[in-house]
């Protein structure tokens, strides 16, 4: 937590020749950005993207990211992740898969839990800053460095 421990995003493009495949070279790398100020919709991690793609031919190549240079950090939803963290390992399960909401599966097979049991997400639009959650998509087209 905090800003000495920010988990930084950046969108990187590499080339390989075809053929004879040697190391890659990098022909684009994006602004950085903090990752802990975007989130999935349950606010239970950050969305580091499903929007990463490339394409190539012989004479370019194209790719997509997810960008998050334009987000901002949110302590109270750090905190908040932080306690589904550390109630994952103290129980040995998972708080909650991907896009899930939280503890559905339990509450399927047991019940709801009490106010006092269920961790309960911060009012975002309280307590975060205004660009929150601000992930973008970017992109580019590259020329074939070594044609």
């Amino acid at each position: 937590m905090g800003p000495g421990n920010d988990r930084q995003l950046v969108g990187v493009v590499l080339h390989a020749d075809v053929g004879s495949v040697g190391g890659f070279s990098e022909v684009h790398r994006s602004a950085s950005g903090d990752a802990r100020g975007s989130s999935q919709n349950d606010l239970a991690a950050e969305f580091l993207g499903d929007y990463v793609y490339a394409a190539a031919t012989r004479t370019y190549g194209a790719a997509v990211w997810n960008d998050v240079r334009n987000a901002a950090d949110c302590p109270a939803i750090d905190e908040y992740r932080q306690a589904l963290h550390e109630e994952a390992v103290a129980t040995g399960t998972q708080t909650a898969e991907a896009e899930e909401p939280r503890g559905e599966e339990e509450r399927m097979q047991h019940g709801p839990k009490t106010q006092e049991e269920e961790e309960t997400a911060p009012p975002v639009q309280q307590v975060c800053p205004l660009n929150f959650g601000n992930s973008d998509i970017y992109g580019g087209s590259y020329p074939d460095p070594t044609p």
